[in-house]
């Protein structure tokens, strides 16, 4: 989830069908599990490494199940990236690659996923060697397809630090920052992840943001990846509009994760003087647990039940959250934008705006709407169209997209 603080809005009966229950939702996209991190290797950065750069790399497992593991090559690695002030960070992350006869460049998906929870013990690279991660049965289907993966932790799951949850331009970072580390990875490199290889992004819910940041960011920040197209869905483009969608719901607590995730990006914000005890309380619940405990302990919780006053009525705060809007700068490449229409989490009008918005900037959207599905049942819908979409851009073959209907 993606979203900042708001007022409670006013309730009526029939504003919109929950299509499935919070829990559900969150967990098709998400993990919460008693789990250590595993040891970094020692490998040293280089001096002067820069954005993208390996600082370390170890063999690693990649099950999809617990106990049920994919032949496939795995390193987990932390690579130097750029967090949203601008400085220079090192974040965790994982690389795939098929075993198979693969021969010259092969295609390199960076994979964003959905909401695990702010705590290290979260990161999809403590998760993927004990099939604990729930977005692996669809990286799978990029793996069956020949595809290398990389997936990031993002800035602050999994390296030391909080979480930046729904921090836009550092998720966005850290997923384009991935792909170069793949390429810069020697062990990857001999089996076809190279600097030649068309590149695509992919993400659902918080990884449709930090996917559709990447789709931004690509251009300007690592214009040497080949990249073909994005696939985004369930996108939080305006976050204060998903806060209002949610305040109050049952997936409330996941507004005041994105305040702490903001606060760990900006800690000027001092999100701590505006929590009463109650705030306080489920802010550490937050910190140390995943998605599940978060979702819990936040659920149908307003602003006004965990707050003295409300961050979102300050210009400081106002300005952070108008800063992760997507929409405001067309991808370098065609994109695959999908959403559901019974959506209970993030709006479909949210999405569509989204694909109105890059429209008028010139770039090439196909859009795709899936009638009577939620949140996290659309993030199912869509893998396999979504890379259909990808292996069509991989291969060269062009798209209209449909901006014009």
């Amino acid at each position: 989830m993606h979203i900042p603080l708001r007022r409670r809005r006013p309730r009526t009966g029939n504003v919109r069908s929950k299509a499935v229950t919070a829990t559900v939702a969150v967990a098709a996209l998400s993990l919460s599990g008693a789990l250590a991190l595993p040891a970094a290797a020692a490998t040293a950065a280089p001096e002067a490494a820069g954005p993208g750069d390996v600082v370390s790399a170890e063999p690693t497992d990649f099950q999809v199940f617990p106990g049920v593991s994919l032949p496939t090559h795995a390193w987990r690695i932390q690579y130097k990236s750029t967090a949203a002030d601008g400085k220079a960070d090192t974040v965790s992350g994982t690389v795939l690659v098929p075993k198979d006869d693969h021969e010259g460049p092969r295609p390199l998906l960076t994979y964003a996923v959905g909401t695990v929870g702010i705590a290290d013990k979260c990161a999809p690279s403590v998760n993927f060697p004990v099939g604990k991660t729930k977005e692996a049965p669809l990286i799978e289907g990029a793996l069956l397809r020949g595809w290398a993966v990389a997936v990031t932790d993002y800035e602050g799951l999994g390296t030391p630090g909080t979480h930046t949850y729904t921090v836009g331009r550092s998720a966005g970072n850290a997923v384009l920052d991935a792909a170069r580390a793949a390429q810069r990875l020697p062990e990857a490199a001999e089996l076809g992840v190279t600097k030649e290889s068309p590149v695509g992004i992919m993400g659902y819910s918080q990884g449709g943001q930090a996917s559709g940041w990447a789709a931004e960011l690509a251009g300007t920040y690592a214009p040497e990846l080949q990249v073909k197209g994005t696939a985004s869905g369930g996108v939080p483009a305006d976050l204060p509009k998903v806060a209002e969608y949610n305040d109050g719901d049952a997936e409330a607590g996941l507004v005041l994760m994105s305040a702490i995730g903001h606060d760990a990006a900006f800690p000027e914000l001092g999100l701590d003087a505006y929590l009463n005890d109650e705030g306080r309380r489920i802010t550490k619940i937050m910190k140390e647990g995943c998605v599940d405990e978060a979702s819990q302990a936040g659920a149908n919780k307003s602003v006004e039940d965990v707050t003295t006053k409300d961050p979102n009525d300050q210009p400081d705060w106002q300005q952070r959250l108008a800063e992760d809007k997507l929409g405001t700068k067309a991808p370098s490449a065609p994109v695959y934008l999908y959403h559901g229409e019974a959506d209970e989490i993030i709006p479909y009008d949210v999405g569509k705006q989204l694909r109105a918005d890059w429209c008028a900037k010139g770039d090439t959207v196909e859009w795709t709407s899936f009638p009577l599905s939620p949140h996290a049942g659309t993030a199912v819908l869509a893998s396999i169209p979504a890379m259909n979409w990808l292996s069509d851009r991989f291969k060269g073959e062009p798209t209209q997209g449909d901006c014009g209907s």
